[in-house]
């Protein structure tokens, strides 16, 4: 797996040179997001479909 610095800045050099610190920052936030979820994944801590569904029907 890359490392987060990597894909940071991989991400980074990706975008236009005009983009501003909140572009940056959100896509920082979306790469922490979707390593966090694989992470959580990958150490099987998922619900079920049917359990989602439960839950938010409560909301």
């Amino acid at each position: 797996m890359e490392t987060f610095k990597k894909e940071a800045l991989t991400a980074i050099s990706r975008l236009p040179d005009s983009v501003n610190i909140d572009e940056i920052m959100y896509r920082l936030y979306v790469i922490d997001k979707v390593r966090k979820g694989k992470e959580a994944v990958g150490k099987g801590e998922v619900i079920s479909i049917e359990d989602l569904k439960k839950e938010m029907e409560s909301w």
